[in-house]
């Protein structure tokens, strides 16, 4: 197959997984984007990154883009060429809001955006390959389609459907300083939960299904026993966060693996105030109705 265009300009949003008892499967996008441009040269690659991430992510070969990119035109097809990138970046990274997945799904719709049958790329292949890349759809899904997205995996293929949102519910992400990773994060689990707190998240991940369309299910619907209480030992402030917000009658989560915190509402003028005197973002976002958009 041969390159259709060489050059492409994409954005894609942030996404929140989890949303609390909803683990690997519930996920949100949110009006929080990167913008990358890419255009295929002679030359070796080159990525220049602006924003987030600038200094301190890869900028050859190694980069998430780029590597999406080559896994896409592989799939595809299509020849190998050199890449110049250019990634606006606006989703803070290793802070529980996607930007992997961002990443991932932005590289695989520049191939689509490049080949000559961009139909080889269709929107499940595109999830499959996310998700091989990601080890779980929960981010991928919202990041490629929008909205809210309930994702799993069956016998190896990712399926997702969309969920209905109220235009009631408000999202704020409270974003620290501090960063942590997924593997981290995960680290912290335990391999195995007692059934009464299975029984638990099972209850509360299939009201979440219900309070997107009902807000005033959402403090009941975000509780959660089967990660969030096991990262207190690796990100106990956000914990502490989630808490306070709860404790003032606001639905909140830790957003993916944390540390940042996603609240169903906004908080009140002190504690919003508190937390940026100690370096944190208070941002509200919308729920992105699009997922990666090719401009």
């Amino acid at each position: 197959m041969r390159l259709a265009t060489d050059h492409a300009t994409l954005t894609v949003p942030a996404t929140s997984a989890n949303l609390g008892p909803g683990f690997d499967t519930l996920g949100l996008a949110l009006e929080l984007r990167d913008r990358v441009i890419v255009r295929a040269v002679a030359g070796e690659t080159r990525v220049t990154v602006r924003g987030e991430g600038a200094g301190t992510v890869a900028a050859g070969e190694d980069h998430l883009v780029v590597r999406a990119i080559r896994i896409g035109l592989e799939f595809a097809g299509a020849p190998q060429v050199g890449l110049d990138l250019v990634c606006h970046n606006a989703i803070p990274h290793a802070r529980g809001l996607g930007s992997s997945a961002a990443a991932v799904v932005v590289g695989l719709m520049a191939a689509r955006a490049l080949v000559a049958e961009p139909e080889t790329l269709s929107d499940d292949v595109v999830l499959q390959l996310a998700t091989d890349l990601e080890g779980h759809p929960d981010n991928a899904a919202p990041a490629l389609h929008g909205g809210a997205t309930l994702a799993w995996v069956d016998d190896g293929r990712a399926r997702w459907v969309p969920l209905e949102v109220s235009p009631r519910i408000e999202v704020v992400a409270l974003v620290p300083e501090a960063t942590a990773s997924t593997r981290t994060a995960r680290a912290a689990l335990p391999r195995t939960v007692s059934h009464t707190d299975a029984v638990f998240n099972v209850q509360r991940a299939a009201l979440m299904v219900e309070a997107l369309r009902h807000p005033e299910l959402l403090m009941a619907a975000t509780e959660d026993r089967l990660h969030q209480p096991y990262r207190r030992e690796v990100m106990g402030q956000s914990l502490e966060v989630m808490d306070a917000l709860r404790a003032r009658g606001i639905p909140a989560v830790l957003s993916g693996a944390g540390p940042t915190v996603l609240a169903f509402g906004r908080p009140d003028r002190a504690l919003g105030d508190a937390l940026i005197r100690h370096g944190w973002r208070v941002e509200e976002l919308p729920l992105a109705a699009e997922g990666v958009r090719i401009l």
